[in-house]
């Protein structure tokens, strides 16, 4: 772990001092994070605030400062964590349970679907929102359109009693980024053509 952590520094000290700063505020929720369960309904909140960092990070590793953009992205990515890592601690509700820790699962039990359309909603609007203040166009938000109906499809198949149902919609998630990584890539390759 030690080798692991000065890996880490030796990258983030080759940025920008913004950056290197921004990089060591990463640790308080970093370091917070494992003791969550035990505090908090809320844990995965607070894996959102450490998970999603590098929103923050990459924006201003380039630009060395933080704007609107990266803000959103931040918010977006927060949301989606949370929504994505209740529907993962619904495999664990049971175990976290007998042990007194705590989740989103436990919090919101059988209103998990309404919760989760909730923070997607958050989710989905964050990211799209930055991608529109970066100066995402058409081909962005077109493809957007099928991260939004695979964010559907998660809530409304959902079964949190299902530990595979779960599991299923929790792993759905990377094809979810995809949707967002290709839309990015796509708008900017059609920007460069006009």
């Amino acid at each position: 772990m030690c080798v692991l952590a000065l890996i880490g520094l030796a990258i983030l000290l080759q940025f920008n001092a913004f950056t290197v700063l921004l990089g060591f505020a990463s640790l308080l929720p970093v370091a917070i994070y494992p003791f969550m369960k035990r505090l908090t309904d809320w844990p995965q909140a607070v894996l959102g605030l450490a998970f999603s960092w590098g929103a923050l990070m990459g924006w201003a590793a380039v630009l060395g400062e933080l704007s609107l953009p990266p803000l959103l992205l931040y918010g977006g990515a927060v949301a989606w964590t949370v929504g994505y890592d209740t529907i993962y601690a619904h495999q664990d509700k049971e175990d976290d349970a007998l042990l007194g820790l705590k989740s989103t699962a436990l919090k919101f039990g059988s209103r998990t679907k309404p919760w989760l359309t909730l923070f997607y909603v958050l989710a989905f609007t964050g990211i799209v929102s930055a991608g529109l203040a970066a100066g995402g166009g058409q081909t962005f938000c077109f493809i957007m359109a099928a991260g939004a109906a695979h964010l559907v499809w998660q809530t409304l198949t959902l079964d949190v009693s299902d530990e595979q149902n779960c599991l299923t919609r929790f792993r759905a998630n990377r094809d979810f980024g995809a949707v967002v990584f290709i839309a990015l890539i796509a708008d900017m390759a059609v920007s460069a053509l006009w």
